[in-house]
């Protein structure tokens, strides 16, 4: 039992049930004031939950709530927001038809006796986010800005509450390097304003740099807490999956002499992208790196028929004429989206019609054929080790590295030789990131062919048998072998080094 005095926030024996599903086991958790405490554990360990259950979102099936010496229940997030208790969300809570500085303000509108001040609003709004470091219009639409910018966004919210207690669910998944930067920032000046900061992130590296005390779940039960300095980052993935992850990296299969099962020259995205050149080799992990807004994502849209392009691709040596995912399709060529949420899977919808969408056509005559389809969700189950409690889940209520791997199933189930993979690991925790590592280097080793795009440097180094560099919408550099390494990438993504493919 933790000692809940002198936390400025505590849970004490937090439980929490989904019906007869216990997803929090008696957990304990103290935050104090000028503090970053962080929350690790693998998807599924019971960390979002016990976030919402700390910030009223959730109710608690048992257990008590402290906030300053004093057991208290939050109704409603809303509440808890009154008492100063604030979460930034993983997945943004965002009106999209409203403009940047609605959304900051929404349900804490600033007022000039009755009228509301949008004045004092768009000033305060321009603020925040010159303080975040960011370029973003107020009076932008939340729908036309990009991922990371929506990210910054709910940071903006969080900070307008002048919380006492900020709790941090994943805020740089989708960040930047340099926008994580700024971040931290941020949480040292909250910390010197003596703010009690939670923070969950699988980021391991950055967990150890900013926090000052770590707690581990595992399977929703406490395993440790502890100060940071007490732990490397290899332990605390340790703790997190109770096994040896120091080997997170498959070793590379031998490619030397493979063909080019793709070509792809003098091609052009509407706006985003001009004149790439590239190769991919039958059994090759190819990477493109660059920084966000690079183009790297609109280059694969592109490929896959999903945006306006033109240019020459050859799949197997013939020229091939793509408009659509269908044609992609029957080119055997498929796409991961980075954006699993919104674009990849139907979260009001249960695994199975999720899994086969893509692949209708081999589980329909006439009829819908579900037993089959219930056959191929067994596969996928135990290829892709996707752990649901109910075959009935909601996908929605999956952990994010199993929305991730029905992902990966739902993809390969159209049979593709060529698969693009668009941040395979963004959210997921360092036991999925293993197992889906594992994934991409089998099909790579079983002659099929992909491209990773990926904005975590060690993932491009550890996975990649060649690595392509885009700035600005062009590819500025390509690396192979020993060249492979962060100061190179890092030097063709920011332009010091290279204008054209080395």
């Amino acid at each position: 039992m933790i000692e809940a005095n002198g936390a400025l926030l505590a849970g004490v024996s937090i439980a929490k049930s989904f019906g007869p599903v216990e997803v929090l086991h008696d957990v304990d958790l103290s935050l104090q004031a000028g503090h970053v405490h962080a929350l690790i554990g693998e998807n599924g360990a019971g960390k979002s939950t016990l976030m919402k259950v700390l910030c009223g979102y959730q109710g608690a099936s048992a257990g008590t709530i402290v906030l300053d010496g004093r057991p208290v229940v939050f109704h409603d997030s809303a509440d808890a927001e009154r008492q100063g208790v604030a979460l930034i969300h993983q997945e943004f809570n965002l009106a999209e038809q409203l403009s940047v500085e609605a959304n900051i303000f929404l349900g804490h509108e600033m007022k000039s006796g009755p009228f509301l001040d949008g004045q004092g609003m768009r000033a305060r709004a321009r603020q925040l986010l010159a303080e975040l470091e960011t370029e973003i219009d107020p009076r932008q639409l939340v729908s036309d800005l990009s991922v990371p910018q929506k990210q910054m966004v709910e940071i903006a919210k969080a900070l307008i509450r002048d919380a006492r207690v900020l709790i941090m669910d994943e805020p740089t998944a989708v960040l930047t390097t340099r926008e994580s930067e700024v971040l931290f920032r941020q949480i040292d000046r909250l910390k010197r304003q003596g703010v009690a900061i939670l923070y969950t992130s699988h980021k391991l590296e950055e967990v150890k740099a900013i926090a000052d005390v770590v707690t581990v779940l595992r399977d929703g039960r406490h395993v440790i807490t502890t100060s940071v300095d007490a732990l490397s980052v290899d332990d605390m993935a340790t703790q997190m999956v109770g096994r040896d992850v120091s080997d997170l990296f498959p070793t590379k299969s031998d490619i030397a002499d493979a063909k080019a099962v793709l070509e792809v020259s003098n091609f052009s995205v509407a706006g985003r992208v001009w004149d790439a050149d590239f190769k991919l080799r039958a059994g090759e992990v190819l990477g493109f790196a660059g920084l966000v807004g690079a183009g790297r994502t609109e280059l694969m849209e592109g490929l896959v028929g999903l945006r306006t392009s033109r240019g020459t691709v050859l799949i197997n040596g013939a020229p091939v004429r793509i408009r659509t995912l269908a044609d992609a399709s029957r080119h055997r060529l498929a796409y991961l989206t980075e954006d699993r949420k919104d674009r990849g899977l139907l979260l009001d919808k249960q695994m199975r019609p999720n899994l086969t969408l893509l692949a209708l056509d081999q589980f329909t005559n006439g009829l819908i054929d579900e037993k089959a389809e219930d056959r191929a969700l067994d596969t996928a189950i135990e290829e892709f080790d996707i752990r649901a409690g109910d075959r009935a889940v909601r996908v929605g209520n999956l952990s994010g590295g199993n929305q991730q791997k029905l992902l990966l199933a739902k993809t390969m189930l159209i049979k593709p030789d060529i698969v693009i993979i668009d941040e395979p690991t963004r959210g997921i925790d360092i036991g999925t990131k293993q197992q889906i590592y594992g994934f991409i280097d089998t099909l790579a080793r079983s002659g099929k062919s992909v491209i990773v795009i990926s904005s975590e440097m060690a993932e491009v180094i550890g996975l990649c048998h060649r690595v392509i560099v885009m700035k600005a919408g062009r590819i500025v550099g390509e690396l192979a072998g020993d060249q492979i390494g962060e100061e190179a990438i890092v030097r063709y993504a920011m332009g010091i080094e290279g204008s054209a493919v080395a």
